[in-house]
């Protein structure tokens, strides 16, 4: 495990100090990071996905518990850090892929996916904040062998992931709830771990943070058809890009006439005050009519 000081050292390292420019907030909570490995269940011999390793606190508890572990790292100072220090230790169970772990908005770098095979793989990470909600939805729709994802992200963000109509979900009001709200709990559980206080991070950021976990469920509200994930994700996100107006004036700009509302829900109805069994529903009716 690495102590403040040693985190400095590994900076140190590196050449440089926190680049702000790459959200760099090192989590220093110990306590906090062996309860975000906890909530994630990981075990010796999982593979396990890490977005923005930095000096390698969250890694080495990782390693330590016999993961094998796909890290990615932006910062080139940094990624040469890691392969000269962890890589060493664990030559057999860490890859380190220098780079963004992002190809674009909505798919992944290549050299990561390579790096995951065909294997199952879950997601376990301090994330930083300006990625992690495109991450987190590229492998909730399109990876279908990512099992569940367990980071610390900003608070915000998390409220969003859990929110409902009307503040269900306890995210505390329906601007909260949209698209990847839909997106998350029709494809899975969603569950916030811990919050977080600026104070558990070096240098402290300027927001509060949470640790969140998602779980995959195949069994859930379209979550066993990976070829709908997609769909569902860019309908609801057009049905909530028109949030304050009536959904059957939107649906029919958007695919024309002839779509069979579900049961429950009127074209004089708002997309944020429907329910997400509902909104996933008018998504399906959308699709049937659409091809």
């Amino acid at each position: 495990m690495q102590s403040l000081t040693q985190i400095k050292e590994l900076l140190e390292m590196a050449g440089h100090g926190p680049k702000k420019a790459l959200g760099q907030n090192f989590l220093i909570d110990q306590n906090l990071i062996n309860k975000l490995l906890d909530a994630s269940g990981v075990a010796a011999g999982d593979l396990v996905l890490e977005i923005g390793p930095g000096t390698g606190a969250l890694t080495v508890g990782l390693l330590e518990r016999g993961c094998r572990v796909v890290a990615c790292e932006l910062d080139s100072d940094l990624a040469r850090v890691l392969r000269e220090t962890l890589c060493v230790e664990y030559p057999d169970r860490l890859t380190i892929v220098e780079g963004d772990c992002l190809a674009g908005k909505k798919a992944m770098n290549a050299e990561v996916v390579e790096a995951l095979r065909d294997d199952a793989f879950c997601m376990v990470a301090n994330l930083p904040y300006h990625a992690a909600t495109p991450v987190m939805m590229t492998l909730m729709t399109r990876h279908a062998r990512c099992s569940g994802m367990y980071v610390t992200i900003q608070k915000e963000v998390v409220e969003r992931f859990a929110a409902g109509p009307g503040g269900a979900g306890g995210a505390g009001g329906s601007k909260a709830y949209g698209s990847i709200s839909v997106v998350a709990q029709c494809l899975g559980e969603v569950k916030q771990i811990a919050k977080l206080g600026p104070g558990c991070f070096w240098p402290s950021p300027g927001v509060d943070s949470a640790m969140m976990g998602w779980t995959r469920d195949v069994e859930g509200i379209g979550g066993g058809d990976p070829g709908w994930w997609v769909r569902l994700s860019d309908l609801s996100q057009l049905l909530f890009q028109s949030r304050r107006k009536k959904i059957g004036g939107v649906i029919k700009r958007a695919v024309g006439a002839g779509v069979e509302m579900p049961s429950g829900v009127s074209g004089d109805d708002r997309v944020d005050g429907l329910g997400v069994e509902q909104v996933h529903g008018v998504c399906k009716a959308m699709d049937a009519v659409a091809g």
